[in-house]
């Protein structure tokens, strides 16, 4: 009995470690977002500031561990065996989950997750107990503190929208007196500017900082909050003051200041506030099973009332806590990812997009065009111009000179500011609120305000808000369920199903980091494009395009050779591989086309013809692929719906066919990678050859089917299929041949 709880233990004391990881990997976007996506400093001093923040923020979470232990339920009505099986379900279910959403660079509540997973663990568990003992008592209220969850789902949505207009306004009213060339109006108004942020920061420390310390007295604590506006009013004229002083003498850039110390604020509360989520759980069960151990005989009946008291963290644990958080920061590319998500969908200028348009972002963004157009008719002309003259950013784009500014040092100072207000005003309410939601939000409302979601960008960043928002309140439903399901199974399965859920999570984890990895390459190579600016030479996209086209032009030629294969084999695993494949060639070829302008905007000027060779390879590229894409479904679909394949004789004419092609692709990719044409004739006899092939195969088909030679219908709509778009991809083949030569030739024209 003992080794089996201290085997539990053991697993908790390793998930709470992984719970940290991935923990801090989803909510570093919290505090990171901001001062990346200014780039307020090199990467390496903002991981500083932050690590800093979560190693003095990690001591202030004492108080918070309370929620874990007895927040959402009742402790005292719990028997250890049962609390043992609650809390390992919670963080199974929450490192699972979490990782997850990392992998997929979604940012999500670690409170929400954490708060559902222990209801629906602790909602399976009263279950149980009721069904075991009718006796007993039967109403589920009895064992959850269900008004805790409700106000907590309250608050969230009422801080959504909170969140979204006040960075919205107050981005709006700041940029209205900065303007985008903020230099010029910063030495009037910086250190007001400047004197309201710190105080907004330095009130967010104290009444979020100070709430959970661990070392600050009662007396301390009730002091502050007696004089809260003395303090504040004192700290606006000192803040103030002083940089204006230090404006005016060491012309010194207070906004990387403000951005910084915000920064670390953001990241102390962050510590302070969510550092539960990640081990509260493991700590009250470490702590379960030391008292049970002193003072429990029978797990089954010893109640945890000890759960239900105060006990006070030692700060050496939650210290430890913070130096996991901080490594995590350092070396997780998770973090990275799902803090490029916020950057993304705030960022000023348009680029790559990492979500497609949606139906409702479609009809948002269209209802917004048209009550715009109805504001500006209402506007009197003069103070529209006005306005726009305040937003104009034509300046500052040539002043621009950074690579990867997603937004300005403005910007970056509203988010920490107004975040930081926002979280302040809801703990000094006592309003249960994300940190996560809010910065979010805030990063969302501001990024509107400032006309970075323009129509060029606005239906894929409207989608993307939409995504992370559902993301959120799917986290409840998916928490809830799958806790609620695990702490089912592991309480009858015991050690055999508590061993199946480990290795379940570290399966699944492996999986995720190798989608992950997989994920962030292909991204990295779109991104590589689009931040480059170097000037490119003719001669540099001459060798582009033909690296491109000998790749997609092997490719294609292997994944039509295959499919055929397949297809006369009637092997549908291999035709379903293939078909993810051809999925894969698909995306690659249209990301090219898609970048096309990044690549041209790069062209010397004297090279708009270069230009004009490329897109012309690339749009023949596409309609080749496109051809492969509708020769392989059909056939695919065919072989899923088991119709009958097709008479011998025709599958052998087909086969006869594919290596026909195979050869075709073969001579062109040869006289493509030597840049030798001269044999161009015979290729292009062979194209003829292959075109009279495809004809002869339609027509003998025909008088079969005149004939009505025992031909069915699906099979003769597939071969019609077959041989249509063949001939469109052997048509497509010398094209691409074609321009390539004429491609070379002006190369060769214009270096003479």
């Amino acid at each position: 009995m003992y080794t089996f709880y201290l085997f539990i233990v053991i697993v908790l004391i390793v998930l709470a470690i992984s719970d940290l990881i991935v923990g801090v990997s989803n909510d570093a976007v919290n505090f990171l977002n901001s001062a990346i996506g200014a780039k307020a400093a090199p990467f390496r001093v903002i991981l500083y500031v932050a690590a800093l923040g979560v190693l003095i923020g990690a001591t202030f979470s004492s108080g918070m561990m309370e929620v874990a232990r007895k927040g959402i339920f009742h402790p005292e009505f719990f028997t250890f065996n049962e609390i043992m099986m609650l809390f390992l379900a919670v963080m199974l279910t929450d490192v699972l989950m979490l990782d997850f959403f990392n992998t997929y660079g979604l940012p999500t509540s670690t409170t929400v997750s954490i708060v559902f997973e222990l209801l629906g663990a602790a909602v399976a568990i009263s279950v149980i107990k009721i069904m075991n003992n009718p006796e007993g008592n039967q109403d589920l209220a009895h064992y959850i503190n269900s008004g805790k969850a409700l106000a907590i789902i309250t608050g969230i949505l009422v801080s959504i929208v909170i969140a979204f207009l006040t960075g919205a306004f107050l981005q709006w009213l700041v940029r209205l007196v900065f303007t985008f060339n903020y230099q010029r109006t910063f030495k009037y108004f910086g250190a007001l500017w400047g004197g309201f942020s710190f105080t907004a920061i330095t009130y967010f420390i104290l009444i979020k900082g100070a709430k959970g310390s661990s070392f600050i007295t009662p007396e301390t604590l009730e002091w502050i909050r007696d004089n809260t506006g003395m303090i504040l009013g004192v700290s606006f004229v000192g803040w103030t003051l002083i940089l204006q002083i230090f404006l005016s003498l060491f012309r010194i850039d207070i906004l990387k200041f403000i951005v910084l110390v915000g920064t670390f604020a953001l990241a102390m509360a962050f510590a302070g506030n969510d550092l539960v989520n990640f081990i509260g759980v493991p700590l009250a069960g470490v702590e379960a099973f030391r008292d049970f151990m002193q003072h429990g005989s029978d797990p089954n009946t010893y109640l945890m009332t000890v759960l239900a008291g105060k006990v006070k963290t030692p700060t050496l644990y939650l210290l430890a806590a913070g130096v996991v958080m901080v490594l995590t920061m350092a070396f997780s590319r998770k973090a990275r990812t799902v803090t490029a998500t916020t950057v993304d969908l705030s960022r000023q200028e348009e680029g790559v997009e990492r979500f497609e348009s949606s139906f409702l972002a479609r009809a948002i963004v269209r209802q917004t065009v048209g009550i715009s157009k109805a504001i500006r008719q209402v506007v009197p002309a003069p103070v529209r111009e006005w306005v726009n003259r305040r937003f104009d950013r034509t300046e500052y784009n040539k002043l621009k000179k950074e690579k990867g500014v997603a937004f300005d040092m403005v910007r970056a100072s509203v988010n920490l500011v107004v975040a930081s207000i926002l979280i302040a005003i809801g703990t000094s309410l006592k309003l249960p609120l994300s940190t996560t939601y809010v910065t979010f939000m805030v990063a969302m409302g501001a990024s509107l305000a400032d006309r970075a979601w323009g129509r060029e960008s606005a239906v894929y960043r409207v989608t993307g808000v939409i995504v992370v928002i559902t993301g959120w309140f799917m986290t409840a439903m998916i928490a809830f369920t799958t806790a609620f399901i695990i702490a089912f199974i592991i309480f009858h399965g015991k050690i055999v199903a508590i061993l199946a859920f480990v290795a379940l999570d570290a399966t699944l984890i492996i999986r995720n980091r190798i989608i992950h990895s997989k994920r962030e390459e292909e991204k990295h190579k779109k991104d590589e494009l689009v931040s480059d600016t170097r000037e490119m030479k003719g001669e540099e996209v001459f060798n582009k395009c033909k690296e491109e086209t000998l790749s997609i032009l092997e490719r294609t030629q292997t994944l039509y050779k295959e499919t055929m294969e397949a297809f006369a084999a009637e092997d549908r695993r291999r035709l379903k591989e293939l078909q993810r494949k051809i999925e894969k060639l698909n995306r690659d070829i249209k990301d090219l086309k898609d970048n096309v302008y990044f690549t041209i905007r790069r062209l010397e000027e004297n090279s708009i013809e270069t230009g004009h060779y490329y897109v012309q390879a690339l749009d023949y590229l596409r309609e080749m692929v496109h051809s492969l894409t509708f020769i392989h479904n059909p056939i695919f679909k065919h072989i899923d719906n088991n119709h009958p394949l097709l008479p011998e004789e025709q599958m052998k004419a087909l086969k006869k066919l594919s290596m026909d092609i195979d050869e075709l692709f073969r001579l062109i990719s040869e006289a493509i990678r030597a840049d030798d044409f001269s044999g161009i004739k015979k290729i292009i006899a062979h194209q003829e050859e292959v075109l009279d092939e495809i004809k002869k195969l339609q027509k003998k088909h025909i008088k079969l089917i005149k004939k009505e030679a025992n031909i069915k219908t699906r099979p003769s709509l597939l071969l019609f299929n077959i041989l249509g778009e063949s001939k469109n991809l052997v048509l497509y083949l010398v094209n691409i041949l074609k321009a390539q030569r004429d491609f070379v030739i002006y190369q060769e024209r214009n270096h003479h």
